[in-house]
């Protein structure tokens, strides 16, 4: 486990900017592998919204470390994030 914190700045960048510019994009599915978001979650964003404008996904699936999750579409589709990424599930 880390013991440094990646700052309050590039926690938005990841978890806000890049999360409304890629559904802007109409990037199809977005991961986000956050050992800083309570005790380590997988986030997986699919579907933008079809109006950039509201620059959001309708897919939002999140799971703490130890789940598996299928990236469900995409160049990824099918492969399986869990344990062997994440590690276990904490406490």
């Amino acid at each position: 486990m880390r013991d440094w914190s990646p700052g309050k700045r590039n926690q938005d960048r990841d978890r806000v900017r890049k999360r409304r510019e890629y559904a802007r994009a109409g990037i199809p599915v977005y991961v986000i592998i956050d050992d800083f978001d309570s005790h380590g979650t997988v986030t997986v964003l699919t579907e933008p919204e079809p109006e950039p404008d509201k620059a959001d996904w309708v897919g939002v699936h999140r799971v703490p470390y130890g789940t598996e999750i299928t990236i469900p579409e995409g160049p990824a589709k099918g492969f399986v994030i869990g344990e062997t990424i994440t590690g276990p599930k904490r406490g």
